[in-house]
């Protein structure tokens, strides 16, 4: 066991840290202010820096890196903002490593190294009106028709919902109750049949577009089932690993908002003295130390024990689960000792204010982790429909 980053993934953090710093600061300010998504010159920028696909193999197009690498990249990003994240997110933790693990080779072949490029963002499409923790209630229904797939449906809450330039759909693929009927397909924008609703206007995530997604006899070819029906589990496997990604991005948002404090309370002067100097003070810097080291060191743990898979679904819920608490006490507590400061949109502690309350709704709510870590104690799921 060993809690120390290799000299090669030292440098890496530092690098990005520093590329982070000097580059994207100004440039998050500007998606804070317009709420557009980073553009696609910032992607390229990304991808020539090889942050796109850092765990995806070289024969795809990526650097055939490990899953903490890829979490580490993550992290000094978000630290900026998440949306400056996002997309990084989305190439390392998100769809795309469903698709190169489950899906035809030909697809992997046509849609991975586009990403890796910075030529095509990958979004996931699973939550539905009357189906987001209850997931197995979705009514979203792909059926073989000859060499094609007919998909059907709504999907809500589409992070990269009109934005994206592919799709990764959760559906029904046959009659079967339940999880036994879930796959998923992969649908190109500009498919016939495929539009989208109104960008949502979320408290945070500016810059990550999101919108319902509507899908009238969109029909691809049968080589773009991923998932094939009964392989819910697979797909849940997958998703494990974007729970990390979650985690890292909740993380980030607590890890730069203990540096922004640390440096103000040392700064900040009151009755005749820095006001880190007040007992109070330095309890909280503690707490808040504590919390973000512990969160680091959960999230670490899934993704090393995954090498190069993905995370149990025990490691990755208490690592998301513990990353969202936190992050929303640690930026609060934050926000609290820089006062007007923290409140001021000027500065940046109260985005991450809203955005760390917006990780631990994302990707399975707080509560629904602890369901799944409590599952995986006991050794069985629980029926919450009884």
């Amino acid at each position: 066991m060993d809690f120390q980053l290799t000299e090669e993934q030292t440098e890496l953090r530092d690098s990005v840290r520093r590329y982070a710093t000097e580059r994207l600061v100004p440039i998050a300010d500007q998606i804070e202010a317009s709420g557009e998504a980073p553009s696609d010159d910032l992607l390229k920028e990304y991808a020539d820096m090889g942050y796109l696909g850092i765990n995806i193999p070289e024969e795809f197009g990526g650097q055939g890196l490990g899953n903490l690498e890829a979490l580490l990249v993550v992290e000094e990003l978000a630290r900026i903002s998440s949306a400056i994240a996002f997309p990084v997110f989305e190439s390392c933790v998100g769809p795309v490593r469903a698709i190169e693990k489950y899906a035809d080779r030909s697809l992997c072949e046509s849609v991975i190294p586009a990403v890796c490029a910075g030529e095509k963002i990958v979004a996931i499409a699973m939550s539905e009106p009357q189906a987001g923790t209850a997931l197995t209630d979705l009514k979203t229904r792909a059926t073989l028709d000859g060499d094609e797939v007919v998909i059907d449906g709504t999907k809500r809450w589409c992070s990269g919902g009109g934005h994206a330039e592919g799709y990764f759909v959760y559906c029904k693929l046959n009659d079967d109750s339940g999880a036994k009927s879930i796959g998923a397909v992969y649908v190109e924008k500009g498919t016939k049949g495929l539009t989208f609703g109104l960008q949502e206007h979320l408290m945070g995530f500016r810059g990550v577009p999101s919108s319902d997604v509507y899908f009238d006899n969109v029909r691809v070819p049968k080589k773009n089932i991923v998932v094939h029906a009964g392989g819910f589990g697979k797909l849940m496997s997958a998703f494990d690993l974007e729970r990390c990604g979650n985690a890292t991005m909740a993380l980030a948002q607590a890890s730069a908002a203990l540096d922004d404090v640390t440096t103000y309370v040392q700064e900040r002067h009151q009755f005749g003295k820095p006001i880190v100097d007040f007992q109070a003070v330095q309890l909280k810097l503690a707490e808040m130390k504590m919390q973000v080291e512990a969160s680091r060191l959960l999230i670490w743990r899934a993704a090393v024990d995954a090498e190069q898979g993905f995370p149990s679904i025990s490691a990755s819920s208490i690592a998301k689960c513990y990353a969202n608490e936190i992050s929303r006490t640690v930026t609060g507590d934050a926000l609290q000792l820089m006062g007007g400061y923290g409140y001021s949109k000027e500065y940046p502690m109260e985005r991450r204010f809203r955005d760390a309350w917006g990780w631990g709704i994302a990707g399975g709510a707080i509560d629904i982790q602890k369901v799944n870590i409590t599952s995986a104690m006991i050794g069985r799921r629980f029926d919450q429909r009884s």
